[in-house]
């Protein structure tokens, strides 16, 4: 959580300076814009390549969702799938008699499946592309 909030604060606050730089350098010195530039830059980048590396694989390139899960589309997610995730919360619905009120009955026909897997597997190549452009930024920048 501190890592989160470190980077928020870094990215915000090079952000502002960036947007507001006559108001800045009122009171700091006009390099310090420069410094911000390549800071926010940096920072941006650092947090493209962790939300591919780590949410896209956690969320989408997992065995049992690739290659893409298809929560993002319909806002529902496999009875299945949540009786794995959540099994104390999915075991208090059935206890208290709402399991059915959350129940879903919803199919993909399998053009909307062929879509889902067009989209799933263009941004899969998107973020590996993504992922050797930092790759490469970073060691010949």
């Amino acid at each position: 959580m501190a890592q989160s909030n470190w980077g928020v604060l870094v990215i915000g606050s090079t952000g502002l300076m960036l947007w507001f730089p006559k108001f800045f350098t009122k009171f700091l010195p006009g390099w310090l814009i420069n410094v911000a530039q390549i800071i926010h830059s940096d920072e941006a980048l650092l947090a493209v390549g962790f939300i591919f590396t780590i949410h896209f694989f956690n969320t989408h390139l997992r065995p049992e969702s690739f290659p893409m899960a298809t929560v993002i589309f319909t806002g529902y997610v496999l009875e299945e799938e949540y009786k794995k995730d959540r099994p104390h919360e999915y075991e208090q619905l059935v206890k208290s008699g709402k399991i059915n009120d959350v129940r879903v009955e919803k199919e993909f026909t399998k053009e909307q499946m062929k879509t889902i897997r067009f989209f799933g597997f263009t941004a899969l190549f998107a973020g590996v592309i993504m992922i050797i452009l930092i790759i490469y930024s970073l060691i010949f920048h």
